[in-house]
């Protein structure tokens, strides 16, 4: 069953889609770096822009910092957003649960295949800005011929193009996590409903009103647990030493929204009345 799903997704025009949009912002945004030569001073403008001119490796860094406030939530929601609801909007859910396939297996298979549409998106926009950076902007001012030079990282420490390439294989595995979680969210809204547009813009209600409270003192009780107060949290794994707790503690809220929202949407869709 997840193999099918898998299958299913790959082959959806709309993921593509999103995957080449998601992709294309970080594009643009070097090619028009590259030419102007008219990066944001430093602490202004997105994470980490005022430095790629000079370091095209951190260009990965600059180009997740892009997409997550806004484009990465909404392919998201798209995408979690159809997973159930999309099967009842075109009439096909109640065959797939005539077959010999439980209600809880259909439910796992189609997280699975969201976790592997955010996983695969958050890798490709870190690939991509990869290329795109290395081949804008170089290596850096202190690459040796034939191979990379240090990157000094957020703290004022140099690390190896190797530490970085591990610092940002975390981050992709971190950012992956915060959109699980509203993958999560998504497909148990997907399960409230027949259409997959209510379904994604309830994920996007869920994230433009945890953005919204962050800044409110008085919301300074529920901050911690917002889902959007930790995105930003991978900053701190591009310093050095690394500053743990704020990953650690964002990676538990993070996990707690996955294993909350599927199983309210595991509660939800067991009982259920499929009539579509």
């Amino acid at each position: 069953m997840i193999g099918v799903e898998l299958r299913l997704m790959l082959r959806r025009r709309r993921v593509w889609l999103c995957w080449a949009l998601l992709c294309a912002l970080p594009t643009l945004v070097a090619v028009l770096l590259a030419t102007t030569r008219l990066a944001p001073p430093p602490g202004q403008g997105g994470a980490f822009l005022s430095a790629v001119v000079s370091n095209g490796q951190l260009f990965p860094a600059a180009a997740l910092a892009l997409v997550l406030p806004v484009f990465l939530p909404i392919t998201v929601a798209v995408v979690a957003g159809d997973a159930v609801a999309g099967e009842a909007a075109t009439g096909t859910l109640r065959y797939l649960l005539v077959r010999p396939v439980g209600r809880l297996r259909l439910l796992v298979a189609k997280l699975v295949a969201v976790a592997a549409f955010v996983l695969l998106s958050v890798a490709l926009v870190t690939v991509t800005g990869y290329v795109v950076g290395v081949a804008a902007f170089g290596f850096g001012a202190d690459a040796t011929l034939g191979g990379a030079g240090g990157i000094t990282s957020l703290s004022g420490a140099v690390i190896t193009p190797a530490e970085l390439g591990a610092r940002t294989a975390a981050v992709v595995g971190y950012l992956a996590l915060c959109m699980l979680a509203i993958g999560a969210v998504g497909v148990f809204f997907s399960t409230l409903t027949d259409s997959p547009l209510a379904a994604a813009l309830g994920v996007l209600a869920v994230v433009v009103t945890s953005a919204a409270l962050m800044p409110l003192d008085a919301a300074a009780a529920i901050r911690t647990y917002l889902p959007t107060t930790h995105w930003l949290a991978w900053i701190d794994l591009y310093r050095a030493p690394i500053l743990w707790t704020a990953v650690r503690e964002g990676a538990a809220v993070q996990l707690s929204y996955v294993l909350v929202a599927f199983g309210a949407a595991w509660a939800n869709f067991a009982t259920k009345d499929i009539t579509s």
